[in-house]
């Protein structure tokens, strides 16, 4: 609500539980300056600030931005309003910087020998292009391991897409969701993985009057103006339900003999019982769609590490190929699209570890907390891979004095004076440009026009659209935890960002409570991929059903390990019980 008082009024945030930062996109397109974020006001002049250009690392969008700067300090974060969007993370999540460094070389050599002699690189996917490029030159040298499981996850994913389109990315793009009539949103909390995304899904809502079909196993009050027909399933069913929901689609299309068979053998009435979709909901949806033009589907990070995720892959395919949809296959948070072109990863690691920005046996950290610091990428030169497919320069905002990845790489035997030496370096053949760092353009033009960087290129893959029947659904039973951050949260960095504070919780509905017999504000343990939480359950009186919220982004180092399939059956335990 608003609070009056002259040129002091204020806008009160009446819901304290929520932080409300995307509020800042209001105070960004005021036309006469009258809104200015309380962090900001008082603390400087506008016209004495820096700006610095660059893209966001946080979600994967790389959405533009601009750093405004002064005695080395981030003031703010703004963008070109005009043309694109900034959401709450991007706008306030800017103080991670890993401050106050000098160059240790005590650990400096201990950092070389770990790397030498590591069986095991664990890294999360809060990287640069260029940095992955360096990782993938140390496992040419050292024989290493390369373990970043979501983009692991997501690599695998893709490459079987690609076996059935032949195409080696996704043909959907951004503007393509924002233009269509009618949207299907499958495998991911759109609002909270993807603000981009769901941006763009706003629109085609409020532009073209876009049906939006919201496929997921937990209905998403954050997004119910928006969503028209909301399709719930079965968690771990997801197979089951991609295999209906093609049926549906191409029922009346021409397709090859093959992909004809797998369709007519599906048994529709038993995949419909065991996923709990009903027949009549794809009915629904089909009709809906009917004298509608322009269609897209969203594919999300619940799919990517499904026990049954490439198979999901294949069958989701032939949307993008024979349905003329525009698919776009969400890539996770961070720079993961980046690094599962760039990376030749492994599935596990083995042996003695080292972790950049990851818990291992030595760790090279930007969080101020490793065995050597490393910078934050608000401290670096480099480039990003954005969920559009688009490769976008980033700039030094902030000063650091440490060491870094590269003078690694160069005492291993590897030669580049800077880490955007690699820029030019990034693979032809894996659909990056050999452009250099200082001649990638970052602008839009007068028209909107977007100049940023270059697009990727798309490269032919070979063609196998064999399909396997689909497996018996298996169902998850007791207490189901999904892993998923809250909108302005999407990793260790920024939970550092004092603006986007907030405290992590196990978030449930009653009937979730009345399950597991737990009491709001009661303290629990649990553990997922080997990592133990402790949390405190809170009940959101918002949400339905029996599966609850376990966020990760305040585990530190530990937050790149969790990265199997989202839904998690769980043991509970109650602390002091």
């Amino acid at each position: 609500k608003l609070h009056f008082g002259g040129y002091s009024s204020t806008i009160l945030n009446v819901k304290q539980e929520k932080n409300y930062a995307s509020l800042g996109e209001a105070a960004a397109v005021c036309p006469v300056g009258a809104l200015v974020d309380t962090h900001f006001k008082y603390t400087t002049n506008a016209w004495e600030l820096e700006k610095i250009p660059s893209a966001c690392p946080h979600c994967g969008g790389g959405c533009q931005m601009t750093y405004e700067v002064k005695h080395d300090r981030i003031y703010r974060v703004t963008n070109n309003f005009e043309f694109t969007s900034l959401c709450g993370a991007g706008r306030y999540g800017f103080d991670y910087a890993n401050k106050n460094v000098s160059k240790d070389e005590k650990a400096f050599e201990n950092a070389l020998h770990a790397v030498k002699n590591a069986q095991s690189i664990i890294f999360a996917p809060q990287i640069t292009n260029e940095e992955a490029f360096i990782l993938q030159q140390i496992k040419e040298k050292t024989g290493a391991k390369l373990i970043s499981g979501e983009a692991r996850a997501y690599q695998k994913f893709m490459k079987a897409y690609a076996s059935v389109t032949g195409k080696s990315l996704y043909a959907g793009t951004l503007k393509g969701i924002s233009e269509s009539t009618a949207i299907i949103v499958f495998g991911t909390k759109i609002y909270d993985d993807a603000p981009t995304v769901k941006y763009h899904i706003n629109m085609a809502s409020k532009w073209h009057r876009a049906r939006v079909a919201y496929m997921h196993p937990i209905e998403d009050a954050e997004i119910k103006n928006i969503v028209t027909q909301f399709i719930k399933y079965e968690p771990q069913s997801e197979e089951g339900v991609a295999a209906l929901l093609v049926e549906m689609l191409l029922r009346d299309v021409e397709v090859p003999a093959g992909v004809k068979a797998f369709l007519h053998d599906l048994d529709i009435g038993n995949l419909s019982a065991e996923s709990n979709v009903g027949e009549e909901e794809l009915e629904l949806l089909r009709k809906s769609m009917l004298k509608k033009n322009g269609f897209s589907l969203v594919i999300g990070s619940d799919l990517y590490a499904h026990p049954r995720a490439e198979q999901i892959a294949k069958v989701l395919a032939l949307v993008e190929k024979y349905a003329n949809f525009n698919v776009v296959c969400v890539p996770p948070a961070g720079n993961a699209m980046g690094v599962s072109l760039i990376c030749d990863l492994d599935d596990e690691a083995t042996g003695t570890t080292v972790g950049y920005n990851a818990s291992a046996d030595f760790t090279l950290s930007a969080l101020g907390n490793g065995d050597l610091d490393m910078p934050a990428l608000n401290q670096q030169e480099g480039t990003l891979t954005s969920n559009d497919k688009r490769v976008v320069p980033m700039n030094v905002a902030q000063p650091y004095g440490g060491y870094v990845l590269n003078d690694i790489a160069n005492a291993l035997g590897l030669n580049a004076e800077y880490t955007i030496a690699y820029t030019k370096a990034l693979p032809v053949d894996k659909e990056f440009k050999g452009v250099d760092f200082d001649a990638l353009p970052d602008y839009f033009d007068t028209t909107g026009t977007e100049h940023r960087g270059y697009l990727l290129e798309v490269r032919e893959r070979l063609v196998d659209e064999t399909l396997e029947e689909v497996a018996e659904l298996d169902g998850l039973d007791g207490a189901v935890v999904y892993t998923c951050n809250p909108k302005e949260q999407f990793s260790a960095f920024t939970n550092l960002c004092e603006p986007l504070e907030e405290e992590a919780f196990l978030v449930g509905s009653q009937q979730f409570a009345t399950a597991t017999k737990l009491s709001d504000g009661e303290e629990v343990s649990f553990s997922i991929d080997g990592v133990t939480f402790k949390r405190v359950f809170k009940i959101d009186t918002s949400m339905k059903g029996t599966i609850a919220l376990n966020p990760t982004y305040d585990m530190g180092l530990s937050t790149p390990l969790v990265s199997s399939y989202r839904f998690s059956r769980v043991e509970i335990q109650k602390i002091g019980s």
